[in-house]
């Protein structure tokens, strides 16, 4: 078996920090190849330097036994390579066909887009490699699974046959990753290379071949998956065992924290989205919402908090109406709110960590006297933040972006529970961070409801979703059509829920 990436002594320094220390690693021609590693191990980084995305400041690149030296992502696609990103790369207006070929449009002698030639080269891609998608449908009305399989298919029009796979498994239920994985196998069977980076360990076992570890900045080892357990990756990872989300002890209380009443979202177009939902929250309790993403539970939690005006319905908090309070007024009274999307919604990126440790709470002590910003007590808060919630930094003053994924995270939901809010809502809390990060954040949220606080919870990691909740209702279509005991489903059952099958006599 010939090698089909070979990176030798591969070094990337940014300032104040070494991202890749010397990184040797390789992988076979054929083989599924995972790469684990705690957040800010630098597997992000490596990748990009992979593709193009970045040079490396030291270090040999061989594709196929040849040395190369790529200066941008277009020179990887031309060399046989094609990334598959954890956040899509596609145009919901578009069509399947005019996403796969944006880019790379094929032409008549007119210069008239040719659509006959680029579906019979789709449709020969997806005979290949048992990726059959009709090119016609639009993005906009794919499930999820549907739009991953066009970012895959996307790299394979383009000729690769060494692919890289960033997190492709974080929004997806059971059933939509065991059909990427037999999607994965059979690009195996037909001669494809496959790099996998995933933070779920239990399905880098069941997928790849063998697994790189990469420990900050270095690589540790390489094993055989066959060889090794999901614990074992985690102690290689980050010298602890496997954390676990399960909570025994039953902190419920009958006090009502959050009571939601008929809410009603429309979309722009004027259909709705959420509809005539309602539940209640006790003091105690964690409530999860289990739904395929686009299924309403966004625009929910954007009524909740107050970014979104409903067409109808009421917020309770604490028995006081807070529907027509602006979300300021709303964290006044008592929301917490850790968003989905960590960059878009959550951190300015570019401005130091005390500056991010005061969003939501620049107007009150400790980051304010009066009208005027408190340094001083902005720092020491941050500071506390940081000792706390273990957010690894040199100081205060370090700019945001400069944190890995999961000590940005971490931030986050100190600053929202520093603060002891009556209700928090946790938006994919532990979404692409790292076991040790993850074990932090679920012991922060026991804690918190230990203490008392109710929270409402939404992710994608089903077994995060089971372990952490009271109780559990499922969204589908805009609507709560199930409640379920968290003591009696499994991810896959609450996974047929999801999709709709269960609600049919069709779950497994």
């Amino acid at each position: 078996m010939s090698t089909a990436i070979e990176l030798i002594g591969i070094t990337k320094r940014f300032p104040g920090v070494i991202a890749n220390d010397n990184i040797n690693f390789s992988v076979e021609e054929g083989e599924i190849h995972a790469i684990c590693g705690e957040n800010g191990a630098g597997k992000s980084t490596l990748m990009k330097i992979l593709y193009g995305m970045q040079p490396a400041d030291e270090g040999v690149m061989k594709v196929n036994g040849v040395e190369v030296d790529f200066s941008s992502p277009t020179d990887a696609i031309a060399a046989g390579i094609g990334m598959v990103h954890q956040h899509f790369m596609l145009a919901d207006q578009f069509s399947v066909i005019e996403n796969v070929i944006l880019g790379s449009e094929p032409t008549t002698v007119g210069g008239i887009l040719d659509f006959d030639t680029a579906k019979t080269h789709l449709a020969e891609v997806g005979d290949a490699y048992g990726l059959t998608i009709d090119p016609d449908d639009f993005v906009s009305e794919l499930e999820v699974g549907e739009r991953q399989r066009v970012e895959i298919i996307k790299v394979l029009y383009r000729g690769a046959n060494i692919l890289i796979l960033d997190e492709p498994t974080a929004v997806l239920v059971p059933q939509e990753v065991e059909a990427l994985f037999d999607n994965l196998r059979e690009l195996k069977a037909a001669g494809s290379t496959i790099i996998f980076i995933d933070h779920k360990l239990q399905e880098v076992l069941e997928i790849s071949d063998r697994i790189t570890i990469i420990r900050r900045g270095k690589s540790i080892t390489t094993v055989n998956a066959a060889d090794v357990t999901a614990g074992d990756l985690a102690e290689l990872m980050v010298g602890e065992e496997l954390p676990s989300p399960e909570t025994t002890e039953s902190t419920v209380t009958d006090v009502v924290a959050l009571e939601v009443q008929n809410i009603t979202v429309l979309d722009e177009y004027g259909r709705p989205v959420v509809h005539d939902v309602s539940f209640k929250i006790h003091q105690g309790e964690v409530l999860g919402i289990a739904g395929i993403e686009g299924n309403g539970q966004g625009e929910l939690v954007d009524a909740i908090v107050g970014m979104e005006r409903p067409l109808s319905g009421s917020v309770y908090l604490g028995g006081l109406d807070v529907s027509l309070k602006s979300v300021r007024q709303r964290r006044d009274e008592g929301f917490g709110y850790v968003p989905k999307d960590r960059h878009e919604a959550g951190l300015l990126l570019v401005a130091p960590l005390w500056e991010n440790a005061a969003l939501g709470h620049q107007t009150k002590p400790p980051f304010a006297k009066g009208w005027w910003i408190d340094r001083k007590g902005s720092h020491q808060r941050t500071d506390e933040i940081r000792e706390r919630f273990d957010v690894r930094s040199p100081n205060a003053d370090v700019a945001a972006h400069a944190l890995s994924g999961g000590n940005q995270q971490k931030l986050i939901i100190g600053r929202e529970l520093i603060g002891d809010p009556k209700v928090i809502i946790l938006a994919h809390p532990t979404r692409g961070i790292d076991v040790g990060a993850q074990a932090a954040v679920w012991n922060e949220i026991r804690s918190a409801r230990a203490a008392g606080q109710a929270s409402l919870l939404i992710s994608a990691d089903l077994d995060e979703l089971i372990g952490l909740s009271d109780r559990i209702v499922v969204m589908f279509h805009g609507k709560l059509v199930a409640e379920l005991d968290p003591a009696e489903i499994t991810p896959r059952l609450l996974g047929s829920y999801m999709t709709g099958a269960a609600l049919q006599g069709g779950a497994q």
